[in-house]
């Protein structure tokens, strides 16, 4: 989950999202505006389009963390403006509206053209209002009252505003939020890794959107297990594609894990907080990361719980892995391959780990980088046995 800080019809609003969570859905099902109605969700129909900034934007189709430190204005948030007020009493007068569901984006739209038109050209309008789609009315009723709020406007010598108000090119929204003057609005987030690569000095806690729970066990005593947990740069290279870039501390690792899997290579570098409790025998990892190449961003957390096995002699270790990943790779990373992926790393660790607890020489213990071929196979075999399971076991039951 990422936190999202913005202005949403005069009002600062600071909530947390998903990364690929829409405008439309966050300010419908996190703020209850549900004026900014979704039809399309493809950006086509213009039910759902709101101000960004103080320009008509779709919201369905914009990603609601791309608009931190932005001005959103929905419908509800023009019940006082002027020009909205002076095309609603159209609107009713020139029978512009019949089941409402397009109303609202229509409205957000042609405040637009009234703003910008210098005067009550027909075609400008109807291009203009293009891009809002009605199934009722067939747009005569619709152009009428936005022709009549601009007659009556300019009759009025209120001039039409060059661009909308508009101020920079670009996308909506891009750079153009404010607090005053020409002091930018910063977007306030969830703090990751600054882009040249530097390890961030502070480390927030987050909440994961992904969890994956998953569990081993060491011949080993607990005791002895929790020491070696202490013991960070062993631990680290125990862990596949996980390498040190700084000494660590007992409160603080600086490292880099390298993945491949085919022609998706990754190396995320950042820092992680290290948590222990000798009381219970578990801790927590949370960590920040960075992929330079591909301009994605990850946020990890790990907690670990030793339980005592066989009177003590073994020890079975409980993980709960949590993650966040925005950016490019996001897009690849799908639950089911992740769970698989999680599975074959936390083997990889446990079979390294306690052949450093056992003193295997350090050559057989450190971890290169992932091999996507070699999981890849493996969780295709193991699928593949899944699969062929249920088969003989159905034809099994039907003899």
């Amino acid at each position: 989950m990422t936190t999202i800080a913005l202005q949403v019809n005069r009002r600062a609003v600071e909530l947390s999202a998903e990364p690929r969570t829409s405008l439309a859905d966050f300010v419908r099902d996190k703020l209850d505006l549900t004026g900014t109605h979704l039809g399309c969700e493809h950006g086509v129909c213009g039910a759902c389009t709101v101000l960004l900034d103080g320009v008509p934007a779709r919201s369905c189709i914009t990603y609601a963390v791309a608009c931190a430190g932005a001005d959103i204005t929905t419908i509800e948030g023009l019940d006082e403006d002027e020009v909205t007020t002076e095309l609603r009493a159209a609107f009713t007068r020139e029978h512009a509206l019949q089941c409402g569901y397009c109303t609202p984006g229509m409205l957000v739209s042609a405040r637009d053209l009234v703003l910008r038109l210098p005067d009550a050209d027909e075609r400008r309008i109807r291009v203009g209002l293009s891009g809002n789609l009605c199934r009722c009315t067939g747009y005569v009723g619709i152009v009428r009252a936005v022709q009549s709020v601009i007659e009556a406007r300019r009759a009025r010598n209120i001039a039409p505003l060059a661009d909308g108000g508009r101020t920079s090119l670009g996308p909506a929204g891009s750079g153009r939020a404010t607090f005053s003057g020409d002091e930018p609005r910063p977007a306030r987030q969830v703090p990751v890794p600054a882009s040249d690569g530097a390890a961030p000095a502070r480390i927030s806690d987050f909440i994961p959107a992904t969890v994956l729970d998953q569990s081993f066990t060491l011949p080993h005593a607990p005791t002895k297990v929790f020491a070696m947990f202490d013991d960070i740069a062993g631990i680290a290279s125990c862990l596949p594609g996980v390498s040190l870039t700084a000494p660590p501390t007992p409160e603080r690792v600086e490292g880099m894990i390298s993945v491949r899997l085919g022609p998706i290579a990754a190396s995320f570098e950042g820092a992680a907080r290290v948590e222990r409790d000798p009381a219970t025998r578990s801790g927590r990892i949370v960590g920040v990361g960075t992929d330079q190449r591909s301009h994605s961003a990850t946020q990890g957390e790990v907690r670990y719980r030793l339980l005592p096995l066989e009177g003590g002699a073994a020890t079975a270790v409980e993980l709960s892995i949590g993650y966040t990943l925005t950016g490019m790779l996001a897009q690849v990373g799908r639950p089911g391959l992740v769970r698989d992926l999680a599975k074959r790393l936390v083997a990889e660790f446990a079979g390294n780990l306690d052949r450093h607890m056992s003193g295997a020489p350090s050559g057989q213990v450190a971890a290169a980088e992932l091999s996507g071929w070699s999981i890849v196979s493996d969780i295709l075999r193991a699928r593949l046995a899944r699969m062929f399971g249920r088969v003989f076991t159905g034809k099994g039951g039907a003899e």
